[in-house]
Protein backbone atom coordinates (compact mmCIF):
# COMPACT_ATOMS: atom_id res chain seq x y z
CA UNK A 1 0.00 0.00 0.00
CA UNK A 2 2.80 1.96 -0.20
CA UNK A 3 1.64 5.42 -0.56
CA UNK A 4 -1.59 4.81 -2.32
CA UNK A 5 -3.88 6.73 0.16
CA UNK A 6 -4.58 10.18 0.48
CA UNK A 7 -5.69 9.26 4.07
CA UNK A 8 -5.57 6.80 6.73
CA UNK A 9 -8.25 6.67 8.81
CA UNK A 10 -8.10 4.64 12.21
CA UNK A 11 -11.72 3.64 13.35
CA UNK A 12 -14.44 3.66 11.37
CA UNK A 13 -16.90 4.92 14.06
CA UNK A 14 -19.25 7.97 13.81
CA UNK A 15 -16.45 10.25 13.28
CA UNK A 16 -14.51 8.44 10.71
CA UNK A 17 -17.27 6.70 9.01
CA UNK A 18 -18.14 10.50 8.38
CA UNK A 19 -14.65 11.41 7.70
CA UNK A 20 -14.43 8.61 4.60
CA UNK A 21 -17.35 9.90 3.01
CA UNK A 22 -16.70 13.38 2.96
CA UNK A 23 -13.02 12.82 2.04
CA UNK A 24 -14.46 10.13 -1.04
CA UNK A 25 -16.46 12.88 -2.16
CA UNK A 26 -14.21 15.12 -2.60
CA UNK A 27 -12.19 12.96 -4.56
CA UNK A 28 -9.81 11.51 -2.56
CA UNK A 29 -8.09 7.70 -2.04
CA UNK A 30 -8.80 6.60 1.32
CA UNK A 31 -7.84 3.25 3.85
CA UNK A 32 -10.05 2.83 6.77
CA UNK A 33 -8.80 0.29 9.27
CA UNK A 34 -11.06 -1.07 11.73
CA UNK A 35 -10.48 -3.34 14.69
CA UNK A 36 -13.87 -5.12 15.06
CA UNK A 37 -16.06 -6.81 12.39
CA UNK A 38 -19.21 -6.18 10.20
CA UNK A 39 -22.39 -4.39 11.34
CA UNK A 40 -24.44 -6.89 9.78
CA UNK A 41 -25.73 -8.35 12.61
CA UNK A 42 -29.67 -8.89 13.66
CA UNK A 43 -29.36 -7.45 17.16
CA UNK A 44 -26.99 -4.48 15.79
CA UNK A 45 -29.52 -3.19 13.34
CA UNK A 46 -32.73 -3.85 15.58
CA UNK A 47 -32.93 -1.03 17.42
CA UNK A 48 -33.53 -2.34 21.07
CA UNK A 49 -31.50 -4.90 20.27
CA UNK A 50 -28.75 -2.86 22.14
CA UNK A 51 -29.46 -4.53 25.55
CA UNK A 52 -27.83 -7.71 23.63
CA UNK A 53 -24.73 -6.14 22.79
CA UNK A 54 -24.02 -4.62 26.09
CA UNK A 55 -21.45 -6.91 26.67
CA UNK A 56 -20.67 -8.70 23.68
CA UNK A 57 -17.16 -9.07 23.15
CA UNK A 58 -17.32 -9.53 19.58
CA UNK A 59 -18.70 -5.98 19.02
CA UNK A 60 -17.33 -4.40 22.25
CA UNK A 61 -14.70 -3.71 23.56
CA UNK A 62 -16.07 -3.55 26.89
CA UNK A 63 -13.54 -1.58 29.06
CA UNK A 64 -13.37 -1.13 32.75
CA UNK A 65 -12.16 1.12 34.80
CA UNK A 66 -9.55 1.39 37.76
CA UNK A 67 -11.78 1.26 41.50
CA UNK A 68 -12.91 4.54 42.09
CA UNK A 69 -13.17 6.04 45.41
CA UNK A 70 -16.21 8.43 43.67
CA UNK A 71 -17.82 5.07 43.38
CA UNK A 72 -16.90 3.84 47.17
CA UNK A 73 -14.14 1.75 44.97
CA UNK A 74 -16.11 -0.14 42.48
CA UNK A 75 -15.06 -0.35 39.23
CA UNK A 76 -17.27 1.00 36.43
CA UNK A 77 -18.08 -0.99 33.15
CA UNK A 78 -17.61 1.14 29.61
CA UNK A 79 -18.99 -0.28 26.97
CA UNK A 80 -17.80 1.03 23.69
CA UNK A 81 -18.24 0.14 19.88
CA UNK A 82 -15.82 -2.24 18.43
CA UNK A 83 -17.71 -2.86 15.06
CA UNK A 84 -18.01 -0.93 11.81
CA UNK A 85 -20.01 2.37 13.00
CA UNK A 86 -18.17 2.22 16.83
CA UNK A 87 -20.52 3.23 19.57
CA UNK A 88 -23.15 4.46 17.18
CA UNK A 89 -24.13 0.47 16.77
CA UNK A 90 -24.35 -0.59 20.00
CA UNK A 91 -25.58 2.99 21.19
CA UNK A 92 -29.34 4.01 22.63
CA UNK A 93 -29.70 6.40 19.57
CA UNK A 94 -30.67 9.38 20.65
CA UNK A 95 -29.93 12.23 18.51
CA UNK A 96 -28.71 15.56 21.19
CA UNK A 97 -26.44 18.11 19.60
CA UNK A 98 -26.08 19.36 23.10
CA UNK A 99 -26.39 23.63 24.05
CA UNK A 100 -25.58 26.14 21.48
CA UNK A 101 -23.16 28.05 24.21
CA UNK A 102 -21.05 24.30 24.27
CA UNK A 103 -20.17 25.32 20.61
CA UNK A 104 -19.05 28.71 21.99
CA UNK A 105 -17.06 26.92 24.53
CA UNK A 106 -15.13 25.00 21.46
CA UNK A 107 -14.66 28.20 19.76
CA UNK A 108 -13.39 29.94 23.06
CA UNK A 109 -11.09 27.13 23.55
CA UNK A 110 -9.40 26.59 19.65
CA UNK A 111 -9.70 30.72 19.21
CA UNK A 112 -11.46 29.47 15.87
CA UNK A 113 -14.92 30.44 14.92
CA UNK A 114 -15.41 27.56 12.63
CA UNK A 115 -15.68 25.11 15.54
CA UNK A 116 -18.39 27.55 17.10
CA UNK A 117 -22.11 27.46 17.09
CA UNK A 118 -22.90 29.25 14.02
CA UNK A 119 -20.40 26.63 11.71
CA UNK A 120 -21.79 23.65 14.50
CA UNK A 121 -25.35 24.49 13.31
CA UNK A 122 -24.19 24.83 9.61
CA UNK A 123 -23.04 21.48 10.06
CA UNK A 124 -25.86 19.81 11.05
CA UNK A 125 -28.19 21.09 9.02
CA UNK A 126 -26.20 19.46 5.98
CA UNK A 127 -25.92 16.18 7.98
CA UNK A 128 -29.50 15.82 9.26
CA UNK A 129 -32.49 14.71 7.48
CA UNK A 130 -34.96 15.15 10.09
CA UNK A 131 -38.36 13.43 10.09
CA UNK A 132 -40.41 16.72 11.21
CA UNK A 133 -39.02 18.68 8.00
CA UNK A 134 -36.55 21.30 7.78
CA UNK A 135 -36.49 24.62 9.59
CA UNK A 136 -33.76 27.37 10.73
CA UNK A 137 -32.57 24.82 13.54
CA UNK A 138 -33.05 21.53 11.61
CA UNK A 139 -32.12 20.12 8.35
CA UNK A 140 -33.75 18.06 5.69
CA UNK A 141 -32.22 15.80 3.09
CA UNK A 142 -28.80 15.28 4.31
CA UNK A 143 -27.57 11.83 4.75
CA UNK A 144 -28.69 10.95 8.19
CA UNK A 145 -32.17 10.03 8.86
CA UNK A 146 -33.15 11.32 12.55
CA UNK A 147 -36.95 9.73 13.33
CA UNK A 148 -39.38 11.67 15.18
CA UNK A 149 -40.77 9.16 17.93
CA UNK A 150 -44.03 10.90 18.80
CA UNK A 151 -46.30 8.72 17.12
CA UNK A 152 -44.05 5.76 19.23
CA UNK A 153 -43.74 7.04 22.26
CA UNK A 154 -44.93 5.09 25.39
CA UNK A 155 -48.48 5.65 26.79
CA UNK A 156 -47.03 6.48 30.10
CA UNK A 157 -44.54 9.63 27.97
CA UNK A 158 -47.77 11.79 28.61
CA UNK A 159 -48.27 11.47 32.38
CA UNK A 160 -44.33 11.68 32.82
CA UNK A 161 -44.49 14.87 30.76
CA UNK A 162 -47.21 16.50 32.67
CA UNK A 163 -45.59 15.92 35.68
CA UNK A 164 -42.22 17.77 34.57
CA UNK A 165 -44.37 20.92 33.72
CA UNK A 166 -46.23 20.86 37.43
CA UNK A 167 -42.20 20.39 38.57
CA UNK A 168 -41.66 23.37 36.87
CA UNK A 169 -40.00 21.85 33.34
CA UNK A 170 -41.96 23.06 30.72
CA UNK A 171 -42.19 21.49 27.80
CA UNK A 172 -39.75 21.46 24.59
CA UNK A 173 -40.53 20.52 21.58
CA UNK A 174 -37.15 20.33 20.16
CA UNK A 175 -34.17 19.71 21.77
CA UNK A 176 -32.02 20.60 18.81
CA UNK A 177 -34.20 23.21 18.15
CA UNK A 178 -34.54 27.14 19.86
CA UNK A 179 -34.44 25.87 23.32
CA UNK A 180 -33.16 22.58 25.02
CA UNK A 181 -34.32 23.11 28.30
CA UNK A 182 -37.69 21.64 29.22
CA UNK A 183 -38.74 18.05 28.81
CA UNK A 184 -40.28 16.42 25.25
CA UNK A 185 -39.28 13.40 23.50
CA UNK A 186 -36.10 12.24 21.87
CA UNK A 187 -35.52 12.01 18.64
CA UNK A 188 -33.61 8.78 17.29
CA UNK A 189 -30.99 7.64 14.63
CA UNK A 190 -33.99 4.98 13.35
CA UNK A 191 -34.74 4.69 9.71
CA UNK A 192 -36.79 1.93 8.25
CA UNK A 193 -36.96 0.72 11.62
CA UNK A 194 -33.49 -0.46 11.39
CA UNK A 195 -30.84 1.61 13.61
CA UNK A 196 -29.07 4.25 11.34
CA UNK A 197 -25.31 4.33 12.78
CA UNK A 198 -22.92 6.11 10.95
CA UNK A 199 -21.37 3.12 9.09
CA UNK A 200 -24.87 3.13 7.40
CA UNK A 201 -25.68 6.39 7.13
CA UNK A 202 -22.30 7.32 5.67
CA UNK A 203 -19.32 4.59 5.44
CA UNK A 204 -21.33 2.58 3.13
CA UNK A 205 -22.03 5.27 0.83
CA UNK A 206 -18.32 5.67 0.97
CA UNK A 207 -17.75 2.85 0.09
CA UNK A 208 -19.54 2.52 -3.14
CA UNK A 209 -17.79 5.48 -4.27
CA UNK A 210 -15.00 3.29 -4.76
CA UNK A 211 -12.46 5.39 -3.20
CA UNK A 212 -12.58 3.95 0.08
CA UNK A 213 -10.76 0.67 1.01
CA UNK A 214 -12.04 -0.78 4.22
CA UNK A 215 -10.47 -3.65 6.08
CA UNK A 216 -12.10 -4.81 9.11
CA UNK A 217 -10.52 -7.30 12.14
CA UNK A 218 -7.38 -4.90 11.51
CA UNK A 219 -5.98 -3.70 14.84
CA UNK A 220 -3.59 -0.38 14.18
CA UNK A 221 -1.07 -0.86 17.17
CA UNK A 222 1.33 1.87 16.20
CA UNK A 223 1.72 5.02 14.33
CA UNK A 224 4.80 5.24 12.31
CA UNK A 225 7.07 8.56 13.14
CA UNK A 226 10.47 9.46 11.35
CA UNK A 227 11.75 12.40 12.93
CA UNK A 228 8.57 14.38 13.55
CA UNK A 229 6.47 13.41 11.01
CA UNK A 230 4.05 10.48 10.70
CA UNK A 231 4.41 8.19 7.77
CA UNK A 232 1.92 5.26 8.22
CA UNK A 233 0.77 2.69 10.65
CA UNK A 234 1.54 -0.45 11.38
CA UNK A 235 -1.17 -2.91 12.37
CA UNK A 236 -2.46 -6.74 13.10
CA UNK A 237 -4.77 -8.11 10.75
CA UNK A 238 -5.18 -11.79 9.83
CA UNK A 239 -2.45 -12.87 12.75
CA UNK A 240 0.30 -10.60 11.06
CA UNK A 241 1.80 -7.45 10.86
CA UNK A 242 1.28 -5.00 8.53
CA UNK A 243 2.01 -1.81 7.39
CA UNK A 244 0.48 1.25 5.37
CA UNK A 245 2.48 3.76 4.17
CA UNK A 246 1.82 7.33 2.86
CA UNK A 247 -0.70 10.17 3.24
CA UNK A 248 -1.79 11.56 6.39
CA UNK A 249 -2.68 9.81 8.90
CA UNK A 250 -6.03 10.30 11.26
CA UNK A 251 -7.20 8.44 14.67
CA UNK A 252 -10.35 7.82 15.05
CA UNK A 253 -10.80 5.09 17.57
CA UNK A 254 -12.50 7.14 20.11
CA UNK A 255 -12.01 8.72 23.21
CA UNK A 256 -10.17 5.77 24.81
CA UNK A 257 -8.48 4.11 22.04
CA UNK A 258 -7.14 7.01 20.47
CA UNK A 259 -4.82 8.16 23.02
CA UNK A 260 -4.05 4.76 23.98
CA UNK A 261 -2.42 4.63 20.01
CA UNK A 262 -0.78 7.79 20.74
CA UNK A 263 0.94 6.91 24.14
CA UNK A 264 1.65 2.96 22.16
CA UNK A 265 3.39 5.36 19.01
CA UNK A 266 5.36 7.01 21.86
CA UNK A 267 3.52 10.79 21.89
CA UNK A 268 2.38 10.86 25.43
CA UNK A 269 3.37 11.71 29.23
CA UNK A 270 7.50 10.85 28.57
CA UNK A 271 7.71 9.15 32.36
CA UNK A 272 4.52 6.65 32.06
CA UNK A 273 6.45 5.96 28.25
CA UNK A 274 9.90 5.36 29.72
CA UNK A 275 8.17 3.53 32.12
CA UNK A 276 6.08 1.17 29.83
CA UNK A 277 9.58 0.67 27.97
CA UNK A 278 8.76 3.03 25.00
CA UNK A 279 10.49 5.11 23.45
CA UNK A 280 9.15 8.73 23.64
CA UNK A 281 8.75 10.48 19.79
CA UNK A 282 7.24 13.48 21.76
CA UNK A 283 6.19 14.12 25.46
CA UNK A 284 2.89 15.54 25.51
CA UNK A 285 1.70 15.21 28.96
CA UNK A 286 -2.03 16.37 27.59
CA UNK A 287 -2.54 12.90 25.46
CA UNK A 288 -4.78 10.86 27.94
CA UNK A 289 -5.52 13.47 30.45
CA UNK A 290 -8.69 15.71 30.68
CA UNK A 291 -11.07 12.57 30.43
CA UNK A 292 -14.54 13.96 31.23
CA UNK A 293 -17.60 11.90 30.73
CA UNK A 294 -21.09 12.11 31.91
CA UNK A 295 -22.21 10.51 35.13
CA UNK A 296 -25.99 8.97 35.65
CA UNK A 297 -28.35 7.26 37.96
CA UNK A 298 -31.99 5.68 37.67
CA UNK A 299 -34.72 6.32 40.18
CA UNK A 300 -37.01 3.01 39.68
CA UNK A 301 -40.48 2.90 40.63
CA UNK A 302 -43.22 0.04 40.79
CA UNK A 303 -46.24 1.14 38.75
CA UNK A 304 -50.15 0.54 39.04
CA UNK A 305 -50.23 0.37 35.25
CA UNK A 306 -48.92 -1.52 32.63
CA UNK A 307 -45.42 -0.84 31.03
CA UNK A 308 -42.92 -2.61 28.77
CA UNK A 309 -41.61 -5.26 31.64
CA UNK A 310 -45.21 -7.08 30.75
CA UNK A 311 -44.54 -7.41 27.23
CA UNK A 312 -40.88 -7.61 27.05
CA UNK A 313 -40.19 -10.06 30.14
CA UNK A 314 -42.72 -13.39 29.31
CA UNK A 315 -41.49 -15.76 26.68
CA UNK A 316 -45.06 -15.37 24.51
CA UNK A 317 -44.46 -11.72 24.82
CA UNK A 318 -41.01 -11.82 23.47
CA UNK A 319 -42.23 -14.04 20.78
CA UNK A 320 -44.97 -11.30 19.95
CA UNK A 321 -42.82 -8.26 19.99
CA UNK A 322 -40.39 -10.09 17.71
CA UNK A 323 -42.68 -11.33 15.18
CA UNK A 324 -44.33 -7.40 15.06
CA UNK A 325 -40.61 -6.28 14.39
CA UNK A 326 -39.78 -8.99 11.82
CA UNK A 327 -43.47 -8.34 9.87
CA UNK A 328 -43.59 -4.86 10.36
CA UNK A 329 -40.01 -3.20 11.85
CA UNK A 330 -42.00 -1.36 14.33
CA UNK A 331 -43.14 -2.33 17.61
CA UNK A 332 -41.16 -1.94 21.27
CA UNK A 333 -38.12 -3.52 19.22
CA UNK A 334 -38.18 -0.95 17.38
CA UNK A 335 -37.37 1.64 18.98
CA UNK A 336 -34.88 2.75 22.33
CA UNK A 337 -35.46 2.77 25.47
CA UNK A 338 -35.25 6.50 26.55
CA UNK A 339 -38.63 7.77 24.83
CA UNK A 340 -38.66 11.02 26.84
CA UNK A 341 -36.34 13.04 28.58
CA UNK A 342 -35.27 16.87 29.27
CA UNK A 343 -32.66 19.15 30.41
CA UNK A 344 -32.90 21.43 33.62
CA UNK A 345 -30.74 23.38 35.95
CA UNK A 346 -30.27 22.48 39.54
CA UNK A 347 -30.01 26.34 40.11
CA UNK A 348 -31.77 29.03 38.38
CA UNK A 349 -28.76 31.45 38.45
CA UNK A 350 -26.89 28.61 35.89
CA UNK A 351 -26.76 30.13 32.18
CA UNK A 352 -27.94 26.79 30.72
CA UNK A 353 -29.09 23.63 31.99
CA UNK A 354 -26.75 20.91 33.87
CA UNK A 355 -29.00 17.91 33.93
CA UNK A 356 -30.29 15.51 31.60
CA UNK A 357 -33.22 13.10 32.03
CA UNK A 358 -34.15 9.84 30.49
CA UNK A 359 -37.56 8.60 30.84
CA UNK A 360 -38.08 4.47 30.34
CA UNK A 361 -40.95 3.16 30.78
CA UNK A 362 -39.51 0.26 31.62
CA UNK A 363 -37.13 -1.10 34.85
CA UNK A 364 -33.99 -3.71 35.41
CA UNK A 365 -31.53 -4.15 37.86
CA UNK A 366 -28.47 -2.63 36.48
CA UNK A 367 -25.52 -5.07 38.17
CA UNK A 368 -21.60 -4.10 38.44
CA UNK A 369 -21.14 -7.64 37.49
CA UNK A 370 -20.62 -10.01 34.15
CA UNK A 371 -24.25 -9.51 32.89
CA UNK A 372 -27.05 -6.84 32.28
CA UNK A 373 -30.69 -8.59 31.55
CA UNK A 374 -31.53 -5.96 29.41
CA UNK A 375 -34.84 -8.10 27.86
CA UNK A 376 -35.10 -9.65 31.15
CA UNK A 377 -37.19 -6.77 32.90
CA UNK A 378 -38.41 -6.98 36.45
CA UNK A 379 -41.53 -9.19 36.93
CA UNK A 380 -43.63 -6.33 37.39
CA UNK A 381 -44.71 -3.03 35.91
CA UNK A 382 -41.84 -0.84 36.27
CA UNK A 383 -40.64 2.39 35.29
CA UNK A 384 -37.58 3.93 35.08
CA UNK A 385 -36.75 7.82 35.59
CA UNK A 386 -32.82 7.80 35.15
CA UNK A 387 -30.69 11.81 35.13
CA UNK A 388 -27.15 12.37 34.57
CA UNK A 389 -24.80 16.14 35.02
CA UNK A 390 -24.08 17.85 31.48
CA UNK A 391 -20.83 19.58 32.35
CA UNK A 392 -18.86 17.70 35.21
CA UNK A 393 -16.51 19.41 36.94
CA UNK A 394 -14.45 15.62 37.72
CA UNK A 395 -11.38 14.84 35.52
CA UNK A 396 -10.12 11.14 34.98
CA UNK A 397 -7.48 10.04 32.75
CA UNK A 398 -6.73 7.14 30.17
CA UNK A 399 -2.99 5.37 30.53
CA UNK A 400 -1.53 2.90 29.63
CA UNK A 401 -1.58 -0.63 31.62
CA UNK A 402 1.37 -2.48 29.36
CA UNK A 403 3.14 -1.77 26.42
CA UNK A 404 1.26 -4.57 24.75
CA UNK A 405 -0.90 -3.00 21.82
CA UNK A 406 -4.10 -5.60 22.94
CA UNK A 407 -4.01 -4.92 26.24
CA UNK A 408 -6.33 -2.80 27.48
CA UNK A 409 -5.85 0.76 28.56
CA UNK A 410 -5.85 1.84 32.52
CA UNK A 411 -8.56 4.21 32.99
CA UNK A 412 -9.80 6.08 35.94
CA UNK A 413 -13.05 7.50 36.19
CA UNK A 414 -12.24 9.75 38.85
CA UNK A 415 -16.11 10.55 39.00
CA UNK A 416 -17.72 12.73 41.96
CA UNK A 417 -13.99 14.13 42.47
CA UNK A 418 -14.95 17.50 43.33
CA UNK A 419 -17.66 19.34 45.34
CA UNK A 420 -19.42 21.01 42.90
CA UNK A 421 -20.28 17.21 41.29
CA UNK A 422 -21.57 16.09 44.52
CA UNK A 423 -23.63 19.19 44.90
CA UNK A 424 -25.16 19.14 41.42
CA UNK A 425 -26.08 15.74 41.62
CA UNK A 426 -27.68 15.99 45.09
CA UNK A 427 -29.80 19.00 43.67
CA UNK A 428 -30.50 16.61 40.65
CA UNK A 429 -31.86 13.45 42.50
CA UNK A 430 -34.35 15.72 44.52
CA UNK A 431 -35.65 17.28 41.21
CA UNK A 432 -36.14 13.94 39.99
CA UNK A 433 -37.93 12.99 43.03
CA UNK A 434 -39.92 16.26 42.69
CA UNK A 435 -40.75 15.55 39.42
CA UNK A 436 -42.39 11.74 40.67
CA UNK A 437 -44.43 13.00 43.29
CA UNK A 438 -46.44 15.03 40.65
CA UNK A 439 -49.83 14.75 39.04
CA UNK A 440 -50.63 12.69 36.78
CA UNK A 441 -47.79 10.45 37.48
CA UNK A 442 -47.84 10.42 41.31
CA UNK A 443 -50.92 8.35 41.32
CA UNK A 444 -49.42 5.58 38.63
CA UNK A 445 -47.08 4.86 41.13
CA UNK A 446 -47.12 2.34 43.60
CA UNK A 447 -44.07 2.75 45.31
CA UNK A 448 -40.11 3.60 44.57
CA UNK A 449 -38.29 0.47 44.81
CA UNK A 450 -34.50 1.90 43.71
CA UNK A 451 -33.29 3.64 46.34
CA UNK A 452 -36.68 3.87 48.08
CA UNK A 453 -38.33 5.73 50.76
CA UNK A 454 -36.30 5.04 53.11
CA UNK A 455 -32.80 6.27 51.53
CA UNK A 456 -33.77 10.08 52.98
CA UNK A 457 -31.52 13.00 54.08
CA UNK A 458 -28.39 14.23 52.02
CA UNK A 459 -25.56 11.55 53.43
CA UNK A 460 -28.25 9.34 52.07
CA UNK A 461 -28.44 10.75 48.82
CA UNK A 462 -24.83 11.20 48.35
CA UNK A 463 -24.50 7.32 49.42
CA UNK A 464 -26.82 5.97 47.07
CA UNK A 465 -25.46 7.76 44.24
CA UNK A 466 -21.99 7.14 44.59
CA UNK A 467 -23.00 3.31 45.03
CA UNK A 468 -25.49 2.95 42.45
CA UNK A 469 -24.12 5.55 39.47
CA UNK A 470 -22.43 4.84 36.61
CA UNK A 471 -20.97 6.35 33.00
CA UNK A 472 -23.77 6.97 30.55
CA UNK A 473 -21.15 6.12 28.28
CA UNK A 474 -19.56 9.58 26.45
CA UNK A 475 -15.93 9.79 27.11
CA UNK A 476 -14.47 12.80 25.95
CA UNK A 477 -11.33 14.75 26.00
CA UNK A 478 -8.76 12.91 26.21
CA UNK A 479 -6.45 13.94 23.03
CA UNK A 480 -8.62 17.76 23.23
CA UNK A 481 -7.98 20.60 20.68
CA UNK A 482 -6.77 23.96 21.92
CA UNK A 483 -4.42 26.78 20.73
CA UNK A 484 -1.96 26.26 23.21
CA UNK A 485 0.27 22.54 23.13
CA UNK A 486 1.14 22.89 26.96
CA UNK A 487 -2.85 22.39 27.64
CA UNK A 488 -3.94 20.53 24.22
CA UNK A 489 -2.68 17.43 22.07
CA UNK A 490 -4.32 18.94 18.40
CA UNK A 491 -5.13 22.04 16.77
CA UNK A 492 -8.06 23.83 15.42
CA UNK A 493 -7.17 22.14 12.02
CA UNK A 494 -6.78 18.49 14.22
CA UNK A 495 -3.58 18.21 13.99
CA UNK A 496 -1.04 16.66 16.49
CA UNK A 497 0.99 19.65 18.13
CA UNK A 498 4.50 18.73 16.94
CA UNK A 499 4.09 15.94 14.83
CA UNK A 500 3.56 16.26 10.82
CA UNK A 501 0.90 14.21 9.01
CA UNK A 502 -0.69 13.21 12.29
CA UNK A 503 -4.67 13.90 13.17
CA UNK A 504 -6.98 12.95 16.18
CA UNK A 505 -10.80 13.60 14.70
CA UNK A 506 -13.14 11.52 17.42
CA UNK A 507 -14.37 12.10 20.90
CA UNK A 508 -11.14 12.52 22.14
CA UNK A 509 -10.61 15.88 20.29
CA UNK A 510 -13.62 17.56 22.07
CA UNK A 511 -12.09 20.49 23.79
CA UNK A 512 -14.94 20.54 26.15
CA UNK A 513 -17.84 17.62 26.70
CA UNK A 514 -20.79 18.88 25.14
CA UNK A 515 -23.94 18.81 27.71
CA UNK A 516 -26.01 15.81 26.12
CA UNK A 517 -25.54 12.68 24.66
CA UNK A 518 -22.41 12.82 22.45
CA UNK A 519 -23.15 10.87 18.88
CA UNK A 520 -24.36 13.76 17.31
CA UNK A 521 -20.70 15.96 18.28
CA UNK A 522 -19.11 12.53 17.33
CA UNK A 523 -20.52 13.14 14.10
CA UNK A 524 -20.11 16.74 13.84
CA UNK A 525 -16.31 16.99 14.63
CA UNK A 526 -16.33 14.11 11.74
CA UNK A 527 -18.15 16.44 9.09
CA UNK A 528 -16.55 19.80 10.14
CA UNK A 529 -13.00 18.22 10.60
CA UNK A 530 -13.06 16.89 7.02
CA UNK A 531 -14.28 20.79 6.06
CA UNK A 532 -10.66 21.58 8.12
CA UNK A 533 -8.36 18.90 6.56
CA UNK A 534 -9.20 19.05 3.34
CA UNK A 535 -9.15 23.15 3.75
CA UNK A 536 -5.44 21.93 5.26
CA UNK A 537 -3.75 19.18 3.27
CA UNK A 538 -0.19 19.22 2.29
CA UNK A 539 0.40 19.99 -1.03
CA UNK A 540 1.21 17.04 -3.30
CA UNK A 541 4.87 15.98 -4.12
Amino acid sequence: MDGAFDYIIVGAGSAGSVLAERFATAGKRVLVLEAGGSDRRFFVQMPLGYGKTFYDQRVNWGYRTEPDPGLNGQRDYWPRGKILGGSSSINAMVWVRGHADDYADWQQATGRSDWGWEAALAGYRQIEDCADGGDHWRGQGGPLHIRSNKAHAHPLVAPFLQACEAAGLPRTPDFNGAQQEGAGIYQLTIKGGRRNSAARAFLRPALATRRVALRTGAQVTRVLIEGRRATGVEYQWKGKAQRALGGEVILAGGAINTPQLLMLSGIGPARMLRDQGIEVRLDQPNVGAHLNDHQGINYTYRMTVPTLNQILRPWWGKARVGLQYLLTGGGPLGVSINHAGGFFKTDPALERPNMQLYFQAFSTLIPRGETRPVLTPDPFPGLSIGLSNCRPSSRGSVELASPDPLAPPRIHGNVFSTPQDVDEMLAAVKMLRRIAEQAPLKTLIAEELRPGPQVAGDDALVEDFRQRSGTVFHPSCTARMGRDPASSVVDGDLRVHGIDGLRVCDAAAFPTLIGGNTNAPAILIGWLGAQRILATAPAAG
